[in-house]
């Protein structure tokens, strides 16, 4: 499995505000998200992305969430359930796990 942070995602009650904190904290633009990405605006900076949604009721919209890049997301979530952790939202190209002792995480499918 990678090891690659590739996005820290922040659920929001006002995204603008929080767009607004993140902007002026790390000196970085936010764009909107292109099809795929989900909902919200994120970085387009070399680096991990950082990104911004309205929180939800979803998986991914209580706590900031790192995403670890993979370039094998079946064998990663397999991987996530051999060693402990689960599996709270499977998908495609994204899923939302905990591990061991219930620390939420994502895994993302690399684009490379």
């Amino acid at each position: 499995m990678d090891r690659l942070v590739s996005l820290i995602e922040f659920p929001a009650d006002d995204p603008d505000r929080a767009r607004r904190f993140w902007s002026g904290l790390l000196g970085a633009s936010f764009d909107d998200r292109s099809e795929g990405e989900g909902e919200g605006w994120q970085t387009r900076d070399p680096g991990p992305a950082i990104g911004v949604h309205r929180r939800g009721r979803g998986p991914g919209d209580t706590f900031s969430l790192p995403y670890f890049a993979v370039s094998d997301l079946g064998a990663a979530l397999d991987l996530v359930k051999s060693l402990g952790g689960s599996v709270v939202h499977p998908g495609a190209r994204w899923a939302i796990c905990k591990d061991s002792e219930g620390s939420p995480f994502g895994l993302a499918l690399s684009e490379s």
